[in-house]
């Protein structure tokens, strides 16, 4: 799935740049960098990154990402993004990404560089733990007919701000004239089927509490060969040995 996922996304970012190549990046560029940085959002840990979109790649992300992800900068890109991304949340960074293109799109080339994209979404430490990323996108590099060939991106950690709750888009005016908040994205990419039905996720979090097959089956009002039967399920469908590595797994990858 997440190699499908990289090659629409690539799709996505060849568009915005009408198919044309990004130029070496110069002083200017890399002094206009920190001036981006100070029109975004970033309270709390976070980390900077170029992106070329020209040729999906990104050029250079801040050491900062070691607090935040617990990873190397130069492990940072699409794929460890697809990688690490909750389950729930990749058809939604797929959407919000196919449509920023589209609107981006429908700017006048004049007013690339006023807008700013922000949403956000959840994404696996290196040490397991989900987080909740605050993702703001500002074009860093464009051309007179307005093309976007490189984007500053800042990632912030704002787990304690939203803990839960579905990912939102916005398109938000740097000058302070009309902004787009919460808007609906295009629904090209359907989310993921979850892995477990709601009731083997009841079943193995009574199992991650301690209890034994026939507690769970008192604690659930059902009978105890249901219970042995959703752990056999849920073994095979996995493919994991044991309950213990269903457990970690499940923990893992997000899926309760």
């Amino acid at each position: 799935m997440n190699s499908i996922a990289l090659t629409e996304a690539k799709k996505f970012w060849k568009k915005a740049t009408q198919y044309k190549q990004a130029p070496d990046l110069d002083l200017e560029t890399e002094l206009l960098v920190h001036q981006r940085i100070l029109t975004l959002f970033h309270v709390g840990p976070y980390y900077y990154f170029i992106f070329n979109l020209t040729n999906s790649q990104v050029e250079y992300t801040s050491e900062s990402i070691r607090e935040v992800l617990g990873c190397a900068p130069e492990d940072f890109g699409p794929p460890f993004t697809l990688a690490q991304i909750h389950p729930e949340d990749l058809s939604y960074f797929l959407n919000f990404e196919h449509t920023a293109v589209d609107f981006f799109g429908q700017l006048p080339p004049e007013q690339i560089r006023r807008y700013k994209v922000s949403y956000d979404y959840r994404i696996k430490r290196r040490d397991g733990q989900y987080i909740r990323l605050l993702h703001q996108l500002v074009t860093l590099q464009g051309d007179e007919e307005g093309s976007v060939l490189r984007s500053l991106g800042i990632h912030t950690d704002i787990t304690s701000f939203k803990k839960e709750g579905k990912p939102m888009l916005s398109f938000i005016d740097l000058e302070g004239d009309d902004s787009f908040i919460n808007v609906t994205p295009m629904e090209v990419f359907a989310p993921v089927k979850p892995v477990l039905t709601q009731r083997e996720k009841q079943v193995l979090r009574a199992l991650m509490n301690g209890m034994a097959s026939k507690q769970v089956a008192g604690y659930l009002s059902i009978a105890k060969e249901t219970v042995d039967r959703h752990r056999k399920n849920m073994l095979a469908k996995t493919s994991t040995s044991s309950t213990a590595e269903l457990i970690s797994k499940a923990v893992n990858e997000g899926w309760l």
